[in-house]
C-alpha cells in the first residue's frame, strides 16, 4: 500500500512534465535560432537541422580533416611504392613495397567511404596534380598540419626517386617511406591531442591501428637502411661483456667491469621483469618454442650507472649514482683499483682540487649520512641534494668534510677557480625544486617570479681550510633579459616552426664549461648555448647566447684548446632513447660547432655520428674532450650505445671523423641504457666510462688521418696533471724534436710543405733527438735548426698552414736553445 502510495503521485508527475515538455518544444519551434559572428560580421541565421550538425559529437571537424589529409597521404605511400618495380634487386624491398599498395589500397576505400557516410568530403588522390601545388595547397587548409609535418615527399623527391636505381634507390625509398609513416603517426597523434576528436569508435581503432602498423613498418625499414649504409659499425652481435665490436685506427688497452658493490648480481643490465604468459581458456599457457618473451614495463632503480670522471696525477675517480670508484694509473695497461666508495643520490659527476673531491648528487634518496635505505618522506631533514665534499688525501678511506645543499640538487658542477685559501664552484641544479619546508627559500615559481629557485645557477664558496664551511654565496641570473633585467629572458621552451625540434626551456644549464685563463665559460643550457664573461668570478655576465631549431636539449660544451671555439652536444631523447638510427635527421642530437668571433658565437657546422644504430641501442651525442694534438682541433665524443669517435674539426665548416670503436647491442631484445657516458684524453690514453659494462682504455693508433709524430706529440701534451671535466687549460707541448715532425707531417698532409723539405726537416730533426736523448750539446745543429727556423717564420703563407709553421718555427727555436 505504501508503494501504491507513493507511486501514483510519481506516475502523475511525469505525464505533467512531458505535457509542458511538449507544449516548450511547440513553442521553442517559432523562436529563431541564431549563431552569432565575429565581432563587426552579422549573425547567421540556422535551421534546426544545421544547429544540430554544429553541436554533433559524433565526429569532429579535426577527424573529417584527418581523413582528408590522410588520403592524399596514404595516395602517395602508393605511388612510392609503385616505382620499386625494375628499380630494386632486393626483394625484401619488393615485398614491402606490395604491403603497402595492398594495406593503404584498403584504407583509403575506409575513409573514402566514413566520409561520404557522414556528408563530408570524400578526396579522390588521383585527381591532384601528381604531388604539385594542388597537393601543398589541401595540406594546408583549415587547421591542417604541412605537408612537411606529415612526412610528405617533395615533387623534387619524387622525382630524384623516380630517376634513381639500385642501392641509391633503395636507400632514398627507405628514407622517404620512414619520414612519410613517422608523418602519419605525428597526425594520429595530432588528432588524438584535439578534445572531442576520434570518439566515433570506429575512427578510433582505424587511427590507431595506423600509428602501431606504421611503427612496426619504420622498425623493420630502418634495420634494412641502416644494412645497406655499409659501415662495420652496423649489425654488431649483441651481448653484455662479449659483444661484437667495430675499431678503426684505435687499439683498445683494457677493460675493467664495474667493481663488487656496484652490480647487481641478479640483473646486471638492469632489464625489467619478465612477465609470465597469459593462460588460456583451459588454464594453460603458450609452451610454443617461438613464444616472445613479455616484459614489464618498469625498470629497476639507476642504482648502479657509471657517470663521469676526473684525474689527478696518476688518479682517475669514476663517479657513479651509488657512489664513486678511485684507479690507480700505472705502468700497467689497465687501471688499480684501489677503493670504491658507496653513497648514493646520483648523479655522481666528480672533480678533484688538490686532497678535496666534489661530487654531485640530485636524486631525492639521496642522504645526508650516505645511507642505502632512502627517503620516503616528502619532507626529511635526512635527505641530500646538491655538493658533497670529500676528503681524499688518504685514497683507502675517503671521508665526507663538507655539504652544500641546492634547491634544485646538483646535475654537474663545475671549478672555477681555486688557491689554498678557496675553491669557487659553479653548481647546475636541474631536477624539481624542493619543498622550502625542507630548504628554506627554495620556491618553484614561474617565469614572471622573480624569487623563483628557477632560471639561476650558483656560485658556491668552499673554504680548503674547513670545507664544513661551504657554502652558496649568489644565485646570479644569467639568462635574465637584458633590457628588461626579467629573469627568464632567454628561450621561452617549444619548436621553432615547421619540421624543427621542440627544445626545452631556458631555465637552467646542464652544463658550464670552464676557460680561467682567458676568463670565459661556456654554458649548454637546455634551450640555448651561452658563453660568459667571468673575470669576476663571484658575478659571471652573459655576453652572448644562440638557439638552434634542431636541438632538443643543449647538453655540454667544449672550447678547442685556445678557446676560439665552442663545440656544443645536443642530447636528444634525453640519452636514453635510439636517436642514431638510420632514419633519425643527421643534425638532431648532434654536435654543433661554433667559432668564437669578437666575444659572439658564430654557427659553422654539426657532426653526428655516420654509423646508423639500431632501436636496442640509447644513441645521442653526450660528454667528450680534446685530444691534444698540436696543430689541430681534434675532439673526442661519446655516444652512449653509439660507441665514441674521434673528430678532426679543425676546419670548423667540415669535420671529419678519423677513428672510432664501438660495440653491439647490450640486448638483443631490450634497449637497455648502457655505452659510453664519458670519453677523455688523458695522458696519452684514453678512458671511457661505460655505464652498465665498466671502464675502458684505448689508445691512438697511426693511420691517413694521424700520424705516428702526431700521437707522440699528443702524449707529450703538458695538461698540468689535472683533469676536471668542466674545466678546460690550454694545453701546451714541450720544444721536442717529435712535436716538429708533427707539425711537418700536417704541412705535407695539407700541400704545404713538400716531400723533400720534409726529408730534410726530418734528418735535422733525427739528429737533435739523438744528441737530447744523450743530454749533448751541438752548438753547429743548433745553428742550423735555428737558421731553418728563421726561414719558416718568414715563409708566406695564411690561414692555418700559417698557424702551423709558426708553431713549428717556434719548435724549432726550443730545440736550438736546448742544444746550445
Amino acid at each position: 500500500m505504501r508503494l501504491s502510495r507513493l507511486t501514483l503521485p510519481f506516475r502523475s508527475a511525469c505525464l505533467l512534465f512531458a505535457a509542458q515538455g511538449a507544449l516548450s518544444a511547440a513553442l521553442a519551434q517559432d523562436a529563431p535560432l541564431i549563431q552569432p559572428g565575429a565581432p563587426g560580421q552579422d549573425a547567421k541565421a540556422l535551421s534546426a537541422d544545421e544547429a544540430v550538425k554544429v553541436a554533433d559529437s559524433s565526429y569532429s571537424a579535426a577527424d573529417v580533416l584527418f581523413m582528408q589529409q590522410m588520403i592524399p597521404h596514404h595516395f602517395q605511400a602508393t605511388q612510392m611504392a609503385d616505382l620499386v618495380e625494375g628499380r630494386t634487386a632486393r626483394e625484401v624491398i619488393v615485398e614491402i613495397a606490395g604491403k603497402i599498395k595492398s594495406s593503404q589500397a584498403d584504407e583509403i576505400e575506409f575513409m573514402q567511404s566514413w566520409l561520404t557516410e557522414r556528408g563530408e568530403d570524400a578526396p579522390d588522390p588521383a585527381a591532384h596534380a601528381a604531388m604539385g601545388h594542388d597537393m601543398d595547397h589541401s595540406m594546408h587548409h583549415g587547421d591542417g598540419m604541412s605537408m612537411q609535418d606529415i612526412g610528405m615527399a617533395s615533387p623534387a623527391e619524387m622525382a630524384t626517386l623516380a630517376e634513381s636505381e639500385g642501392v641509391g634507390f633503395d636507400r632514398l625509398f627507405l628514407t622517404l617511406m620512414i619520414n612519410h609513416h613517422e608523418g602519419a603517426i605525428r597526425m594520429v597523434d595530432d588528432l588524438l591531442d584535439q578534445g572531442g576528436s576520434a570518439y566515433d569508435p570506429a575512427l578510433y581503432d582505424f587511427a590507431n591501428d595506423i600509428k602501431n602498423d606504421q611503427r612496426a613498418e619504420i622498425r623493420k625499414m630502418d634495420a634494412l637502411l641502416g644494412e645497406l649504409q655499409e659501415d662495420p659499425r652496423t649489425g654488431l652481435e649483441p651481448g653484455y661483456l662479449d659483444a661484437g665490436s667495430a675499431i678503426s685506427n684505435l687499439q683498445l688497452v683494457a677493460s675493467l667491469p664495474r667493481p663488487r658493490g656496484f652490480i647487481d648480481p641478479e640483473n646486471p643490465i638492469g632489464l625489467p621483469p619478465i612477465l609470465e604468459p597469459e593462460e588460456d581458456e583451459d588454464g594453460r599457457g603458450d609452451d610454443s618454442e617461438d613464444q616472445k618473451t613479455v616484459w614489464g614495463e618498469r625498470f629497476p632503480s639507476l642504482s648502479f650507472w657509471n657517470t663521469d670522471m676526473a684525474f689527478q696525477d696518476d688518479i682517475l675517480v669514476a663517479g657513479n649514482y651509488h657512489g664513486f670508484n678511485i684507479y690507480r694509473l700505472g705502468e700497467e695497461d689497465a687501471p688499480e683499483l684501489v677503493s670504491s666508495i658507496v653513497c648514493p643520490g646520483g648523479q655522481g659527476d666528480v672533480s678533484i682540487v688538490g686532497d678535496l673531491l666534489i661530487m654531485s648528487v640530485e636524486q631525492t634518496r639521496g642522504r645526508v649520512d650516505c645511507g642505502l635505505q632512502g627517503i620516503q618522506e616528502d619532507v626529511s631533514d635526512e635527505r641530500f641534494r646538491g655538493l658533497r665534499i670529500f676528503d681524499i688525501s688518504d685514497l683507502e678511506a675517503p671521508r665526507q668534510v663538507g655539504q652544500v645543499q641546492t634547491c634544485r640538487g646538483s646535475h654537474t658542477h663545475s671549478v672555477v677557480s681555486a688557491n689554498r685559501r678557496r675553491i669557487v664552484v659553479y653548481n647546475s641544479g636541474t631536477s624539481s625544486v624542493r619543498s622550502d619546508e625542507e630548504l628554506a627559500g627554495c620556491k618553484y615559481g614561474q617565469p614572471g617570479d622573480e624569487d623563483t629557485a628557477l632560471f639561476s645557477i650558483d656560485v658556491i664558496e668552499i673554504p680548503v681550510s674547513d670545507p664544513s664551511r661551504a657554502r652558496i654565496t649568489s644565485s646570479p641570473r644569467v639568462f635574465a633579459d637584458t633590457k628588461s633585467g626579467r629573469a627568464a629572458g632567454l628561450w621561452e621552451g617549444g619548436d621553432h616552426g615547421t619540421g624543427t625540434q621542440s627544445t626545452r626551456r631556458t631555465d637552467q644549464c646542464h652544463d658550464i664549461t670552464i676557460f680561467p685563463s682567458l676568463k670565459l665559460a661556456a654554458g649548454a643550457c637546455s634551450g640555448n648555448g651561452i658563453i660568459l664573461d667571468i673575470s669576476n668570478p663571484m658575478k659571471p655576465k652573459r655576453i652572448d647566447d644562440v638557439t638552434d631549431p634542431g636541438f632538443a636539449y643543449w647538453h655540454s660544451a667544449t672550447f678547442n684548446n685556445d678557446g676560439t671555439k665552442v663545440l656544443f652536444t645536443d642530447e636528444w631523447g634525453g640519452g636514453t632513447r635510439p636517436r642514431c638510427k638510420a632514419s633519425d635527421p643527421a643534425t638532431w642530437g648532434a654536435d654543433a660547432i661554433y667559432d668564437i668571433v669578437d666575444g659572439k658565437l658564430e654557427f659553422r657546422s654539426y657532426y653526428k655520428i655516420a654509423a646508423p644504430q639500431t632501436e636496442e641501442e640509447n644513441c645521442v651525442a653526450h660528454n667528450g674532450s680534446v685530444v691534444p694534438v698540436p696543430g689541430r682541433d681534434i675532439f673526442l665524443q661519446a655516444w652512449y650505445q653509439g660507441g665514441l669517435s674521434i673528430v678532426d674539426f679543425t676546419d670548423s665548416a667540415k669535420p671529419l671523423e678519423i677513428a672510432y670503436f664501438d660495440r653491439g647491442p647490450i640486448h638483443p631484445e631490450r634497449m637497455v641504457v648502457g655505452g659510453y657516458w664519458s670519453t677523455y684524453f688523458y695522458d696519452g690514453k684514453i678512458y671511457g666510462t661505460e655505464i652498465i659494462r665498466g671502464l675502458d682504455v684505448l689508445e691512438l693508433t697511426p693511420s691517413e688521418h694521424l700520424t705516428e709524430n702526431e700521437i707522440a706529440a699528443a702524449k707529450l701534451a703538458q695538461m698540468d696533471g689535472v683533469f676536471n671535466p668542466q674545466q678546460q687549460f690550454p694545453v701546451t707541448w714541450p720544444a721536442e724534436p717529435v712535436v716538429a715532425k708533427a707539425y711537418v707531417d700536417q704541412l705535407v698532409r695539407s700541400g704545404d710543405m713538400d716531400e723533400d723539405a720534409m726529408a730534410s726537416m726530418s734528418a735535422v730533426l733525427d739528429q737533435a733527438s739523438a744528441r737530447l736523448s744523450q743530454g749533448e750539446k751541438d752548438r753547429e745543429l743548433a745553428n742550423t735548426i735555428g737558421d731553418v727556423a728563421s726561414e719558416i717564420s718568414d715563409a708566406e703563407a695564411d690561414g692555418q698552414a700559417a698557424k702551423r709553421m709558426a708553431a713549428l718555427s717556434d719548435t724549432l727555436d726550443g730545440i736550438a736553445k736546448r742544444l746550445r
